[in-house]
C-alpha cells in the first residue's frame, strides 16, 4: 500500500518550480536587452543627455569668448526738438531751441588677450549730424579705423583662469555623462532583478501551492488509512491555505515590480515581461590598484577634485587683484570731419588718447586684505574637504572590489545551495509519502528550498550590480579589457 500511494502522490507531485500557462501576451527580456532599452529611451538617460548638452554649449560658448568678436552698433535715427542749457560768457545760463537729427554706426573687432587678460578692439565708425532749424547744416564725422587696448594692470587675469578651468569642468561633464549611461545600467538591474525576483517568488508560490493541496489529498487518504494523524492533516491543509496567501500577496508584488520596469523602460502597452534569468557572468577577479588606477585616469570625481581646486585659487587671485586698481586705456586712429560724406574722409587727422586710471583704497579699515584671508581661509577648507573626499573615494573603491572579488565565492555557494535545497526537498517529500518524516520537516525542507532559491537570485543579482558600479566609476570594461567612451560631439548632433 505504501508503494502504491508513494507513487500516485509522485506522479501528481512535480519537484522543480515550473511557470503557469500564460493567459496574457508575453514578452521575454534579457538583462542586456534591459540594458540597452533604458540607455535608448529610460527618462534618466534622457536627464543624462541634456545635462551633457548643457555642458557642451557652455564649453562652445566659452570658446567662442577667446575667438575675435565682430558688432554693429547704430543709432537709426535720434531726433531733438527741445530746450538744453547754455552757459554764456558772462557765466549766466540761459535756454536755447535745439532741433537736429543725429545718426551713428560703428563696426568693431574686439579680441580678448589671453596673455594679459586685456581687450584689443578695432574700430571703424561714421557719425551725421543734421541741424533741422535756424543755421540748417549737416555735418558728418568719420573715424576710418581706430585700435582700443583696455588693459587692466593689477587685477586678476579671468580668460587665463577661465583656459584652465573650462577644459577640465567639460571632461568633467563627459565623464559624468558616462558615468551616468553606466547608472542608467544600475537602475535597470535593480529593477530587472526585482521582478526577476518576484516572478520567481510567484512560481515557487504557485507551485507550492500545487504541491499542498495534492499533499492534503494524500494526506486525507492516508487518514482514513490511519498512517497519519489528525493534527498533521490539519497542519497539511494550514499550508494550503498559507500557500493560497503567499501566492495572491506575491501576484501583486510582480505586477508593480513589471509595471516599475516597464515604466523605467518607457515600454508602452500591457504586455507581461518575462525577465530571463542570465546564463552567464563575467569573470575574473579584479586587482584594486588597477581599479583604482583606472577610477581616477576616467572618472569624473578626479576632474571634479581638479576643478574645485582651481576655482578655490582663483577665488583668491581675484580676491589679491581687488587689493588696487589699475587699468591703462589706450586709443590711436585717424578721424575727419565735413559737411559731405566723401569729404569726411579726406585730410584725416590723428586720433589719440592715452588714459591711465588708478583707484587704490587708502583707509578701508582692512576690508580687502579681510577678504583676501577669507578666500584663502576657503581654500584651505576647500582642500582638507577635497584630501577628505579623495580617502572616502579610494577606500569605497576598495571596499567594492573586494565585495565583488567576494561576489563570486557567494554566488557558487549560493547556486550549490540551490541545488542541495531542492535535492533535500524532493528526498524529504518521497520520505513523507512513507511515513518516515512528520509534516514539520517537511515545512522546513519547502522553507529551505524557497530560501535557497531567492538567495540565488539575490547573489546573483548582486555580482551584476557590484560589476557595473565598478564599471560607473572606472568607465573600463573588465570584461573586454577596454575603456568606456563616446563620441560626445556626435552624440549631440544626432539629436
Amino acid at each position: 500500500m505504501k508503494q502504491i500511494l508513494l507513487a500516485w502522490g509522485m506522479s501528481l507531485l512535480p519537484l522543480l518550480p515550473q511557470a503557469g500557462t500564460a493567459q496574457t501576451a508575453r514578452r521575454s527580456i534579457t538583462l542586456d536587452e534591459a540594458i540597452l532599452l533604458a540607455r535608448v529611451q529610460s527618462v534618466d538617460a534622457a536627464v543624462a543627455l541634456n545635462k551633457l548638452k548643457t555642458a557642451y554649449w557652455e564649453y562652445r560658448t566659452f570658446q567662442a569668448n577667446l575667438l575675435p568678436e565682430i558688432s554693429f552698433t547704430a543709432t537709426l535715427p535720434s531726433y531733438n526738438k527741445k530746450y538744453n542749457s547754455y552757459q554764456q560768457d558772462n557765466g549766466a545760463y540761459t535756454y536755447v531751441r535745439n532741433d537736429y537729427m543725429n545718426l551713428s554706426g560703428s563696426i568693431s573687432i574686439d579680441q580678448s588677450i589671453w596673455l594679459t587678460g586685456g581687450t584689443l578692439s578695432l574700430t571703424t565708425s561714421l557719425d551725421y549730424l543734421s541741424q533741422l532749424s535756424g543755421n540748417k547744416s549737416r555735418q558728418f564725422m568719420s573715424v576710418p579705423v581706430a585700435l582700443t587696448l583696455n588693459q587692466p594692470i593689477f587685477s586678476v587675469n579671468n580668460v587665463k583662469w577661465n583656459r584652465r578651468i573650462e577644459p577640465v569642468r567639460y571632461e568633467e561633464a563627459k565623464a559624468a555623462f558616462l558615468s551616468a549611461t553606466e547608472n542608467v545600467t544600475l537602475n535597470t538591474i535593480n529593477h530587472f532583478f526585482n521582478l526577476l525576483l518576484a516572478r520567481e517568488r510567484v512560481n515557487i508560490s504557485s507551485q507550492n501551492l500545487e504541491n499542498a493541496r495534492k499533499l492534503y489529498e494524500v494526506a486525507k487518504v492516508k487518514r482514513r488509512m490511519g498512517k497519519i494523524s489528525e493534527n498533521d492533516l490539519l497542519q497539511l491543509q494550514l499550508n494550503m491555505l498559507n500557500a493560497e496567501s503567499a501566492l495572491t500577496d506575491n501576484e501583486s508584488s510582480l505586477k508593480n515590480a513589471m509595471f516599475t520596469l516597464r515604466s523605467f523602460l518607457a515600454l508602452e502597452g500591457q504586455e507581461e515581461l518575462d525577465p530571463v534569468l542570465p546564463d552567464s557572468i563575467p569573470g575574473g577577479l579584479l586587482n584594486y590598484q588597477d581599479v583604482l588606477e583606472k577610477a581616477l585616469a576616467n572618472n569624473s570625481f578626479a576632474r571634479n577634485i581638479r576643478r574645485r581646486q582651481l576655482e578655490a585659487d582663483y577665488e583668491v587671485a581675484k580676491a589679491r587683484g581687488n587689493l588696487r586698481e589699475i587699468t591703462l586705456f589706450a586709443q590711436v586712429g585717424y578721424t575727419g570731419t565735413d559737411h559731405s560724406f566723401r569729404s569726411s574722409y579726406q585730410h584725416l587727422k590723428d586720433n589719440q588718447v592715452v588714459e591711465v586710471g588708478i583707484r587704490i583704497p587708502l583707509l578701508d579699515w582692512g576690508k580687502r586684505r579681510g577678504q583676501v584671508r577669507v578666500a584663502e581661509s576657503n581654500r584651505q577648507v576647500t582642500e582638507s574637504k577635497l584630501r577628505q573626499e579623495t580617502m572616502d573615494f579610494n577606500q569605497n573603491l576598495f571596499i567594492l572590489t573586494e565585495q565583488f572579488n567576494n561576489q563570486k565565492r557567494q554566488l557558487k555557494i549560493a547556486g550549490e545551495a540551490d541545488r542541495i535545497a531542492r535535492k533535500r526537498y524532493h528526498t524529504n517529500v518521497e520520505t513523507f509519502m512513507v511515513g518516515q518524516i512528520s509534516t514539520l520537516d517537511l515545512n522546513d525542507a519547502q522553507v529551505s528550498k524557497d530560501e535557497a532559491r531567492q538567495k540565488h537570485i539575490n547573489e546573483l543579482f548582486y555580482y551584476w550590480y557590484y560589476y557595473y558600479q565598478l564599471r560607473s566609476l572606472t568607465l573600463w570594461d573588465f570584461d573586454r579589457n577596454t575603456g568606456i567612451d563616446a563620441d560626445v560631439e556626435e552624440i549631440i548632433r544626432r539629436e
